[in-house]
């Protein structure tokens, strides 16, 4: 591998980032914040599950998210039931989810309204 390959492989960001400048960012964000890890009480947004939020010019919204571990109970449930979600919000043609554990989820990337309502602030 040359340098420059080295170079471009380090400088690609492990997951795409959000379109939070698209019109429909806040609302498919809202819809996130309505779905639940059924083993905490904290929706998946805020508890940092949702890792990407990407969303094209034809309104199509590809989600990057994680599970708090990967033996979840709900692994095979949780991307329907963002789907599900986001579907229902105008505007939105097509929703896409996707599954990754690389990187792992932490308790790091909890929002600061998730540590507080779990009692870690």
């Amino acid at each position: 591998m040359t340098a420059q390959t080295a170079e471009a492989i380090e400088g690609t960001p492990l997951i795409k980032p959000s379109s939070t400048e698209h019109p429909l960012y806040d609302a498919v964000v809202g819809a996130c914040r309505t779905v639940y890890d059924p083993e905490i009480p904290v929706n998946i947004y805020d508890l940092g599950l949702v890792y990407s939020i990407v969303i094209n010019d034809e309104n199509a919204v590809e989600i990057v998210m994680t599970l708090t571990a990967p033996g979840c109970p709900v692994a095979g449930e949780m991307p329907g039931w963002v789907s599900d979600a986001i579907e229902p919000v105008a505007g939105v043609k097509e929703v896409a989810v996707q599954l990754t554990f690389d990187p792992p989820w932490g308790m790091d990337m909890m929002s600061d309204e998730a540590r507080l309502e779990l009692g870690f602030m």
